[in-house]
């Protein structure tokens, strides 16, 4: 059964990556669709319950679920209050999400 769970776990994690790299190509043509992959590797994580790898994680407005793109669909600043970190403005439902960023 723990051989199956990872096997499903593995397969989910290429798909997700896949669908991502998908999003990531097609959205200057078809914004939409793009949201649709970005929708479909959420589902496949939930689903499998796997967790979606961090430098994807930051490419999706956990309010609309839309991909953002900085410049397109999202606005990002640098703040220095309190502590640095990066805030993105989603452009479609006005989320902010913020970042730290580690300092060394």
């Amino acid at each position: 059964m723990a051989q199956r769970r990872r096997l499903v776990a593995d397969i989910a994690r290429q798909r997700i990556s896949r669908l991502f790299e998908l999003a990531l190509e097609i959205y200057k043509t078809d914004l939409d669709l793009a949201d649709r992959y970005v929708e479909l590797a959420r589902k496949i994580s939930m689903r499998a319950r796997v967790r979606i790898p961090r430098r994807y994680r930051l490419l999706y407005c956990k309010g609309c679920g839309g991909i953002l793109i900085p410049g397109v669909t999202a606005r990002v600043r640098v703040r220095s209050l309190r502590e640095k970190h990066i805030v993105i403005k989603c452009l479609r439902c006005g989320r902010f999400i913020r970042h730290p960023i580690q300092l060394r």
